[in-house]
């Protein structure tokens, strides 16, 4: 694969045998990110699992302290005076069966987020193999099917990010924006880790963390020694 030159000279400021601790690794993802727009700084862990066994999924979400840099649309789907309360929340779309018609019928994808409350996901579930594929589809563990909306709204757009493991072991999941201290970048990845940690599941066996790496969206990967969390 050819790179580009600001990706050859960003790559020159790293030595890919050292595991950096994650002080210095966050400074050279900022360091290393030379796009024209505000990158995002993406944490990818190989964890110790076994993802084709039911008992060995590691999934969930956490708030991160200060947010993604990300503005995210949010669809809510449920009825009732559940509609108000995500209207008042800062859902940025708020409806029953209409709106998956609209998703069913126009290709309809304005949105980031899906918050669908327990009583409406019969409904959300007609279109299960469109949402899927996409990440989109309402799923308890993340915190996206709930009869609290106006909390899943709140802490979507405060920076919630979902988290869960892909059929290779790896999670890939944003902590922030090029554009943020390097400070805030490390609390939001030990946040991060701290819940990806609290989500080993009680099957797997042998080294949990494998690997870490930290990247900007057109940057070089940078290796994190895992013994730090």
């Amino acid at each position: 694969m050819k790179h580009g030159k600001k990706y050859v000279d960003s790559a020159k400021l790293i030595d890919s045998l050292n595991a950096y601790d994650p002080e210095e690794a966050v400074a050279l993802a900022i360091q290393t990110s030379k796009a024209k727009f505000d990158e995002t700084i993406e944490l990818h862990a190989k964890l110790g699992v076994d993802p084709r066994h039911a008992d060995q999924q590691v999934r969930g979400s956490v708030v991160l302290p200060h947010g993604t840099g990300r503005t995210v649309r949010v669809l809510v789907v449920t009825k009732g005076d559940k509609i108000k309360a995500a209207q008042d929340a800062g859902a940025d779309f708020v409806g029953g069966e209409e709106m998956i018609e609209k998703i069913k019928t126009e290709n309809w994808f304005g949105f980031d987020v899906m918050i669908a409350t327990p009583d409406m996901m019969g409904i959300v579930g007609r279109i299960g193999r469109i949402l899927g594929p996409k990440g989109l589809m309402p799923n308890p563990k993340s915190g996206t099917v709930t009869p609290d909306v106006a909390k899943a709204v709140q802490d979507t757009k405060a920076g919630k990010v979902e988290y869960r493991v892909d059929k290779t072991s790896i999670v890939h999941c944003p902590i922030g924006k090029a554009s943020f201290a390097p400070e805030k970048l490390q609390e939001n990845l030990q946040v991060l880790m701290d819940a990806i940690n609290k989500a080993k599941p009680s099957a797997a066996k042998g080294t949990y963390i494998k690997s870490l790496y930290l990247t900007a969206t057109m940057g070089p990967a940078i290796k994190v020694n895992p013994l730090k969390f």
